[in-house]
């Protein structure tokens, strides 16, 4: 895996982009550690303060998952419209 930048922006997630730390192992059939280790190391959502729940931006995970770090950047800009990441929400059947 292509290691990220020390200071990545944010990921700005929809209301219907995200989905929970339960959802993301269920999704992925990864740990629960994996899950938390890619949402801190990739920065894939939110916590809103500590000990609140993860918010995880669904496409982010599937682009890491598929070690799609270009796609991941163009999410990250906020070019959800970019080719690469309407794929990813097409295939998850999330609206752009």
């Amino acid at each position: 895996m292509t290691e990220p930048a020390k200071t990545l922006a944010p990921i700005i997630c929809g209301i219907n982009d995200v989905i929970t730390i339960k959802d993301a192992v269920a999704e992925t059939r990864l740990s629960e550690k994996t899950i938390r280790r890619y949402f801190k190391k990739f920065r894939l959502g939110r916590q809103t303060y500590s000990n609140a729940p993860l918010r995880i931006s669904k496409p982010g995970l599937m682009m890491v998952v598929h070690g799609d770090f270009e796609a991941l950047e163009q999410l990250r800009a906020g070019n959800r419209h970019h080719p690469s990441v309407l794929r990813y929400f097409d295939a998850l059947g999330i609206p752009a």
